[in-house]
């Protein structure tokens, strides 16, 4: 992921959607040294000036800024410059917007009033709207416009039209032939189509803020000489501090439990829906929530530096990040302005060079000119892309940006990594088959006593085995390690032998029946641990990586959503790769792949599919991750690297979260075409109706509106 260095960071005032970040990008491009030199952030209002761009004096660019009709202040972390918000920066809106409609509603009254009756009002215009109607028209159409205007007028300066100047100019045709009640009523309905568009941002936002209420703000920090516990704010607790955590209570910061055991809800973090056992020496994330015991928690991340700090962060950046779908809203927007513009402007003067009634076609060209304001098409899609972002991350997947959360869409294949992604990624005893007159238990127990002083994998997992089925055992004595092949140790008054077939054949204790067993138990994907002593074979255990038990089903899920492409990628042995092949139903496996090899297996799988990911650790995988379409972290939760890398992270071990993933991507570019198709359908559909003169500015306007609030409310539906 690319990163550039920041120079200054502003509070935009009035920046709520992507046709304001188009004018600032023209406003303030030549003052920076060119768009690329700047980054937005709607939800937060935030403006950043990148160090690639020469140095401005922040005078200069509040300036610039400020002939946008936008104001701009310098960015505080803590946000105290929205604390310090003045009442009518916060209302100063709703109140404009709330008395434009009383005083039209007054206007209207005063019309109907005077002219005897609804009818005879509504086809009244001109010099026949009573003086005190007209005062009150005009009083709504200021109200109504106050926050409109400057940013028209400064769109005229700049010759660059856009929704502002459309609605300024169709406000003040209407005036100019008479059509008060219409004037009022356009500038009031943009009005409100502009405070609702600001609150569906708002909405957004606090989806977003959400996140920040999680945590909590106050720790108890554990004195270490009395024990006693004192409660301080999350972000004077320094690293290496030990805070305590009762039942019920949210851990306060990341960290590692150093005494008691409980469950724990990381639902908050990796979206898993079961609360997690957690003992000494496990991980924990600030934000979840402990469920059974007090446990004392060493911190090993400060507040600004926790898992939920990042995701909190990245989500953030991640809107910032346009989708496919926006880039090109935003292209067919700048285009479409101008032209409708032109069209108007051809309305208005052509047809009544023929055939005369320039009020007529005049009218018509301001409903032509209302109905062409791409409000509705330019918020369609942001929105559902912050839904979309916010709600995937309070399920536990972290999407990187607009464009990551609209590939998953298109995937025809996705390759997996072998270890830690379709298994656990630690060895386990799958099988023992004693011999002879020995006993499971018994083998488990001497092979444990020959294992335990080794820190080898196998050795692990055999002693984990013992220790799991309560298998009391001592270490053997005099033990010699074999090296490559295993150890030698006396237990009792006997000498045992433990390690590799290669060490069984050397011992000449094998038979053709054993050597049989041995290679069934290695083509089902066993390490095979052979265990003997002087004079014969005592039995095999055989160790395995244990496949994920929701891996089979998340893939035949996968299927079932049209990715028939499912591969496997793995550094481990054929017969290894193989029987984990089987087990979890992939369409193919490749084995014995180095780093690099991945990467071409990867690279392949995308330009043969048109669209392939690759779901791996996130630390190991990283090329692969890097080379694919889409790179998918498993497991990312409190691995810096593994969120850092990836396009999207998983934040739990959970594999049914990629076909989730899946659904959720299709669905969101579903709402953002849906919402396209309808704002521009409906804008045919007028522009239609008001060259046939059956459509009038109010209804122009109030179409438009509806088509805002409808696609607002169905992009909104994602963050269900």
């Amino acid at each position: 992921m690319e990163t550039r260095t920041v120079r200054s960071s502003f509070f935009i005032r009035g920046m709520d959607c992507a046709e304001e970040v188009a004018v600032l990008k023209h406003a303030l491009g030549p003052v920076v040294g060119g768009e690329e030199n700047l980054s937005f952030d709607i939800l937060n209002g935030k403006l950043t000036v990148l160090e690639s761009g020469p140095v401005v004096s922040t005078s200069d660019l509040v300036e610039a800024v400020s002939r946008t009709g936008m104001r701009a202040m310098p960015w505080r972390e803590d946000r105290a410059e929205v604390a310090e918000e003045s009442f009518w920066d916060r209302q100063g809106r709703t109140l404009l917007c709330a008395a434009s409609g009383l005083l039209l509603i007054a206007a209207f009254g005063v019309q109907v009033a005077r002219a005897g009756g609804l009818g005879a009002a509504l086809r009244a215009h001109g010099e026949t709207v009573p003086l005190t109607a007209i005062l009150l028209y005009l009083a709504a159409t200021v109200a109504g416009a106050w926050f409109i205007a400057p940013k028209a007028l400064y769109a005229a300066r700049a010759l660059r039209p856009d929704m502002n100047l459309l609605m300024l100019v169709a406000v003040v045709g209407a005036i100019g032939i008479g059509e008060w009640f219409e004037a009022a009523t356009v500038s009031f309905l943009f009005a409100l189509a502009l405070l609702l568009e600001r609150w569906s941002v708002g909405r957004a936002r606090r989806a977003i803020g959400s996140l920040l209420e999680l945590s909590p703000g106050l720790a108890r920090v554990v004195d270490p000489d009395s024990d006693h516990t004192t409660t301080v704010a999350v972000e004077e607790v320094s690293v290496g501090t030990v805070v305590r955590v009762r039942a019920g209570d949210k851990i306060p910061l990341d960290g590692e439990i150093l005494k008691g055991r409980t469950t724990v809800d990381q639902s908050a973090i990796t979206g898993e829906s079961m609360p997690v056992d957690k003992e000494e020496g496990d991980e924990v994330f600030a934000a979840t929530v402990n469920g059974a015991g007090t446990i004392d928690v060493r911190v090993t991340r400060a507040a600004s530096d926790t898992t939920l700090a990042k995701i909190i962060k990245l989500v953030e950046e991640a809107q910032a990040r346009r989708s496919p779908s926006e880039q090109w809203v935003e292209r067919f927007a700048r285009y479409y302005t101008p032209i409708m513009m032109a069209l108007a402007v051809g309305v208005a003067i052509l047809p009544p060079l023929v055939l005369g009634g320039w009020d007529v076609w005049f009218y018509r060209a301001l409903v032509l000119l209302v109905i062409a304001c791409p409000c509705a098409l330019v918020i369609s899609t942001p929105v559902s892309v912050v839904a979309g972002l916010a709600s995937a991350a309070r399920g536990g997947v972290l999407i990187k940006g607009g464009s990551y959360l609209e590939a998953p869409a298109h995937l025809q294949a996705i390759a997996f990594d072998k270890t830690g992604t379709l298994t656990l990624g630690r060895p386990k005893v799958q099988r023992i088959v004693p011999f002879d007159d020995h006993t499971e238990e018994g083998l488990l127990a001497t092979a444990a006593a020959l294992e335990a002083e080794s820190n080898h994998p196998l050795a692990r997992a055999i002693v984990a085995a013992a220790e799991v089925a309560k298998v009391a055992f001592e270490p053997a004595r005099s033990l010699t390690m074999i090296t490559g092949k295993g150890a030698e140790g006396v237990i009792g008054e006997r000498r045992y032998w433990i390690g590799s077939h290669r060490l069984m054949e050397e011992k000449g204790a094998e038979t053709p029946a054993f050597h049989r067993l041995a290679e069934q138990m290695e083509d089902s994907g066993h390490s095979l641990v052979a265990l003997g002593d002087d004079s014969h074979i005592c039995g095999l255990i055989g160790v395995a990586d244990e496949v994920r038990q929701d891996a089979a089903a998340a893939l035949a899920e996968l299927r079932s959503l049209g990715i028939d492409e499912l591969v496997m990628l793995t550094g481990d042995n054929e017969r290894t790769a193989a029987a984990v092949a089987a087990a979890v139903g992939v369409t193919d496996f490749a084995a014995e792949l180095l780093p690099e090899d991945k990467v071409a297996a990867v690279t392949r799988l995308a330009r043969e599919s048109g669209a392939a990911a690759m779901v791996g650790d996130g630390v190991n995988d990283a090329p692969a991750l890097a080379a694919s379409s889409l790179g998918i972290a498993m497991g990312a939760a409190g691995t810096d690297a593994a969120i850092e890398t990836a396009d999207v992270a998983l934040m739990s071990d959970d594999l049914k979260r990629v076909p989730w993933l899946i659904r959720h991507s299709r669905r969101t570019l579903r709402i953002i075409r849906q919402n396209i198709f309808f704002a521009l359908a409906v804008k045919a559909a007028f522009i239609i109706l008001a060259a046939l003169g059956l459509a009038t500015l109010w209804m122009a306007i109030a179409a438009d509106m509806g088509a805002s609030l409808l696609v607002i409310a169905n992009g909104l539906r994602l963050l269900r």
